[in-house]
């Protein structure tokens, strides 16, 4: 008789739990990495490469269950299966009731998908999965580029290192600070598909070309961009709307602040705002306010702050014993109030590395999100940047605004997207 292996329960880390209760046909929590390589996939090779990782992403193998106080992973026998990609992009993986994993692995041509729910981990560990999953998936299809001289595998955090949950590790209640108040912002209307379907549009562009045009405006390529977003959203403002400022949340990955190698999440947002009622509507005012938000918003104690604002919810004696039913309307209520205060999104993953010996069969990375409200994801590999927006609407024209005037800067670029018209 075969024994079954032991069940194993984990907690939610800290950002997870918002996840579940808010998740929707509309807005998925399901976001995507892209790596699109030289030559057409194998699929079983991809396969093979997939089941190799995930002996080293054991936490990868679980589904989500709902208890009497708090969701929990669940350890599963569950194996995933590599398909030709057929639905949606971003659809969703989190379904209450169903016993299925988190994560999904397709492909298309040349291309691998790796759609992860936001609940399982953020996007730094997200990429770990997927440059060990490249790794394997390589040196298996091109053994014979590779004969006794196999490249170093770049993420070799140890199981216990990935399995850390950052948050509570570096969780102080000496410093809880006091509620902040959330301030109305903006709020981006349009007609949307009947169908649930995001609309994505890429931006691959030269990234030198980008960072030279950055340093002539005296910044970094972020600040730029966010710039850039804040200034195309302006241009599509009707009158009556610009006494509430634009707003918008950027992701930071926590691990740049705080000793950590977590494959599981370890973020924390902050907001950038720019009030067009009461300052100017030029590029490079916006680019000034954008660079102080950043310098007063990003420094350890400040992001410490937010983040032990956020825990003390969680250490709170009378949340612990808060029925789960009552939770997800708190936490659902909670997200309603925020996206008060939220206009859109932006994310920049930043350079993405991978050892030398690989990097001759990967063309380009990419990456976005299912979207509630527009979005935008940026990520770089060599001299490539991809510039990805998705967005609940069917209308494009902030996303024109914005590559129009990067092409007006002479900046290159090849766009494509999933829209009948662009």
């Amino acid at each position: 008789m075969t024994r079954r292996k032991p069940v194993e329960w984990t907690k939610l880390d800290n950002a997870a739990k918002i996840f579940p209760p808010n998740s929707n046909e509309r807005d998925t929590k399901v976001f995507r990495f892209v790596s699109e390589l030289k030559d057409d996939i194998d699929r079983d090779i991809l396969q093979e490469a997939v089941d190799k990782t995930l002996l080293l992403f054991p936490f990868y193998r679980a589904i989500l269950r709902r208890g009497a106080f708090w969701y929990y992973f669940e350890s599963t026998e569950l194996e995933p299966e590599v398909t030709e990609e057929s639905k949606l992009p971003c659809s969703m993986l989190y379904k209450r009731n169903r016993r299925n994993l988190l994560f999904e692995v397709t492909y298309y041509k040349n291309r691998i998908n790796l759609e992860v729910f936001h609940a399982l981990t953020d996007g730094t560990g997200a990429l770990g999965f997927l440059k060990t999953l490249l790794y394997y998936y390589i040196t298996i299809c091109y053994k014979d580029d590779f004969k006794g001289a196999l490249p170093v595998l770049d993420y070799d955090a140890s199981l216990s290192q990935k399995m850390d949950d950052s948050f509570q590790k570096h969780y102080s209640v000496k410093r809880i600070p006091k509620t902040v108040k959330i301030t109305k912002a903006y709020r981006i209307q349009g007609r949307k598909s009947i169908d649930n379907r995001i609309k994505i549009i890429e931006g691959l562009m030269p990234v030198r070309e980008v960072l030279e045009l950055s340093r002539r405006h005296n910044t970094t390529l972020t600040i730029y961009l966010v710039a850039l977003f804040i200034k195309s959203i302006y241009k599509e403002m009707p009158a009556r709307s610009k006494k509430n400022p634009v707003i918008l949340s950027v992701p930071v990955n926590l691990r740049t602040y705080f000793p950590s190698v977590t494959a599981r999440n370890f973020f924390a947002t902050i907001s950038i705002s720019y009030d067009f009622s009461s300052s100017s509507d030029e590029l490079e005012d916006i680019i000034a306010e954008v660079k102080s938000s950043f310098e007063r918003e990003l420094t350890k104690e400040n992001l410490e702050k937010h983040m032990n604002r956020l825990l003390s919810l969680e250490h709170n004696a009378f949340m612990r014993v808060v029925p789960l039913v009552i939770k997800d309307k708190i936490l659902r209520l909670a997200t309603r109030l925020s996206d008060k205060g939220i206009t859109a999104t932006l994310s920049n993953v930043g350079k993405i590395s991978i050892s030398p010996e690989l990097a001759p069969y990967i063309n380009m990375f990419n990456c976005f999100v299912s979207a509630r409200r527009p979005q935008i994801a940026i990520c770089s590999y060599q001299n490539n940047l991809v510039v990805s927006f998705t967005s609940p609407f069917i209308g494009t024209d902030i996303q024109k605004n914005f590559f129009r005037y990067l092409a007006d800067e002479n900046i290159p670029i090849t766009i494509s997207s999933n829209a009948k018209e662009v």
